[in-house]
């Protein structure tokens, strides 16, 4: 799942291949590859992010459906619940949500079962592998002491969203996987954080056109990556489920083409 991280009071952005929490409740932001609940946890153990510590991945904001944003979502579920999670997972995405829940649920009925016999080891705190799936549209999904989540919709294969979590000292917006949209834009205008995909031309060359194609229709250039940051002016553009040929041939790709401060997302890299 795509892991950005954001924990306790000053809410520092980390990275760890894409996921965000907050404080005492972790609230995690799922998009890429399968590492959600292995990363927070080498964030947990190797950085000392305490709100990272598995059992507290309590709330998760899903981008959009594709499997390599959404094939680590049981492991999100059970592996929590299997060491400790004693309530359901919160999560919020777009239309198909709950239809996959539910089919996951259903996968791992055995599983269920045996742990929650008699003779199980999770029998006495058996709800936490329960999932409430809130399906969304735009507008303010999610709301706490710590953080308030407002969904926008985003341009890509399929019903898609970003979202930008203002916590009382810092504004973070994540686009997902997405064409450049005004809604970004808007999301961010001077935000503090804007952690955005990218693919530069170099990569793209070396892909079939039926690629190409799909990626004008539903991804971001560098260069039009470049000019969306220089209207929505972020403090800080993080690049992140982006396609070079390595990462230092997207930091220079991006350096002709953006003056402004900007990273290259590594895992688990604290910001």
């Amino acid at each position: 799942m795509e892991d950005w991280t954001y924990a306790s009071k000053r809410c520092a952005v980390q990275v760890v291949y894409k996921l965000r929490l907050c404080a005492g409740t972790s609230h995690g932001f799922s998009g890429s590859r399968a590492a959600t609940t292995n990363a927070a946890s080498a964030a947990f153990r190797d950085k000392d992010i305490k709100a990272l510590e598995p059992t507290k991945l309590r709330v998760a904001f899903v981008t959009h459906l594709h499997s390599d944003h959404t094939v680590g979502y049981p492991d999100l579920i059970f592996t929590p619940w299997t060491i400790g999670r004693r309530v359901p997972l919160e999560v919020y995405g777009p239309k198909g949500l709950k239809a996959m829940t539910e089919h996951l649920l259903e996968a791992y009925r055995v599983d269920i079962e045996t742990r929650t016999n008699p003779d199980g080891n999770q029998r006495e705190f058996p709800d936490g592998h329960k999932v409430n799936a809130h399906e969304i549209g735009p507008g303010v999904v999610y709301k706490d002491a710590n953080v308030t989540v407002t969904a926008f919709a985003t341009k890509h294969a399929m019903e898609s969203y970003g979202y930008r979590f203002d916590t009382p000292d810092r504004s973070i917006v994540i686009s997902g996987d997405t064409n450049p949209t005004q809604a970004t834009i808007a999301a961010c205008r001077g935000c503090d954080i804007l952690i955005h995909e990218a693919q530069t031309p170099a990569w793209l060359a070396t892909r079939p056109a039926t690629f190409q194609q799909f990626a004008a229709k539903y991804h971001t250039r560098t260069a039009q990556l470049a000019d969306l940051a220089r209207e929505a002016k972020p403090r800080l553009l993080i690049l992140i489920h982006y396609n070079a040929l390595s990462p230092e041939e997207l930091l220079s790709d991006m350096l002709t083409r953006y003056a402004g401060h900007f990273v290259v997302g590594r895992d688990l890299d604290v910001y």
